[in-house]
This record gives C-alpha cells, sequence and structure tokens, in this order.
C-alpha cells in the first residue's frame, strides 16, 4: 500500500493519503492546498475524531474533491454546528461540512476498497477513532497514541483514565508489529510504546 503524508497548520498536524483508493485521514490546515498540488482526487474523507486542527481543511475539502465524509457520530457536532469551538471559549471558526456518514467501532469496515477495523477509543476526544489495516499492519491512530507520549486529555471531554483503558485494553492488543500512524509526531510500533511509553508502556506508573 503506497500511503502519502502531510503534516501542516498550526499545530503540526499529521494527515496520510492512500492514492490507490483514495482516502484521506483527517484534514488539518494546509492539506487542501497539499493536495492541489500533489494533483491527488479525494473519493473519502475519514476524520478520527472532531478537533480543530484535524478538521480544518474538511469542509473546503469536501467542497472541492465532492467526496464522502465519514466519521463517529459523536463527531458531528463539532463539524456541523457553527461556532462550535467558541462555545469552549476558543477563537476559531471552521466552515461546516455538510453532514456525512457514521462510522462506529467493527471488526470489520470496507471503504473504498480497504477493509479497515475501526476502534473506539474515547478519552482524548469523544468519539476518537484509530483505523487498522490488518492486512499492511498499519494503525491510522489520530491523537491516541504517540511516540513516547499519549492524546492530551485536558481539553473539554478529556477523560485520562478512559484514554490510557483504551489504549491498554484496545491498542496493545493488536500486535508488536503494527505501526501506527499519529496524528502528531513520528510513525511508532506498538511494541515500542508497549515497552516504553512513559505514560502507558509495561514500566509506567503514571496515573492520569
Amino acid at each position: 500500500m503506497q500511503i502519502d503524508s502531510f503534516t501542516g497548520g498550526l499545530f503540526e498536524t499529521n494527515c496520510f493519503f492512500l492514492p490507490e483508493n483514495g482516502i484521506l485521514i483527517d484534514a488539518p490546515q494546509e492539506a487542501a492546498d497539499w493536495l492541489k498540488q500533489q494533483g491527488y482526487k479525494v473519493s473519502t474523507l475519514l476524520l478520527t475524531h472532531g478537533h480543530i486542527d484535524h478538521v480544518w481543511d474538511a469542509a473546503r475539502i469536501q467542497r472541492e474533491h465532492g467526496c464522502r465524509v465519514g466519521y463517529h457520530p459523536e463527531t458531528e457536532p463539532m463539524v456541523t454546528e457553527p461556532g462550535f469551538f467558541r462555545n469552549f471559549g476558543y477563537m476559531w471558526d471552521v466552515e461546516q461540512i455538510t453532514p456525512g456518514f457514521h462510522i462506529d467501532e467493527a471488526p470489520s469496515t470496507i471503504i473504498d476498497g480497504v477493509d479497515f477495523q475501526v476502534l473506539l477509543v474515547p478519552g482524548h476526544c469523544p468519539g476518537s477513532l484509530c483505523f487498522l489495516d490488518r492486512k499492511e499492519k498499519v494503525l491510522f491512530g489520530g491523537d491516541v497514541l504517540f511516540a513516547s507520549g499519549v492524546g492530551r486529555w485536558d481539553l473539554p471531554g478529556g477523560d485520562g483514565p478512559l484514554l490510557f483503558q483504551g489504549i491498554k485494553e484496545k491498542i496493545f492488543p493488536l500486535g508488536d508489529d503494527i505501526t501506527v500512524l499519529p496524528g502528531h509526531g513520528p510513525a511508532t510500533k506498538i511494541g515500542i510504546e508497549r515497552e516504553t511509553n512513559p505514560y502507558v508502556g509495561e514500566n509506567s506508573d503514571f496515573e492520569p
């Protein structure tokens, strides 16, 4: 599988594009321009969660590519309600998308020819989804598990114990050889994080 990546915006947010299938995972600021420069055509945009840095260009991409947008039901108000983020004290507005289709946790969800296992791992954000391509041993993890880190849990809707539990009970059992492509920072392996992550690793005594 070919995977191309782009990092954009104030928060250096990653997105990932699968050219063979036209699938884009997340839509940070400047992603729409990057897609145009690369000559890519998006058929489906998947949102791992609704935080502003991951959905900044979602409406523009939906409009310019005529693509469908998929996300967890709890993400919908974040991407369709005007002023959603201002209600929580943030000074940014993003263009709202036309409501898309809902995705929930499932052992197998086929999207544009790719068979994803979808995992619901909230705690960083309500409705956080991770997309596992078991065939390619790649997990598109959003802001759940990072190289030597985890998603922050102090934002509205965050829940540290729930996040840590989800990582240990849902992510780690997927297999040590699974590559994690996170929403921020470099790729990592589940095995590396299971052994050495200072927050959720085997030798960690950190409590959220």
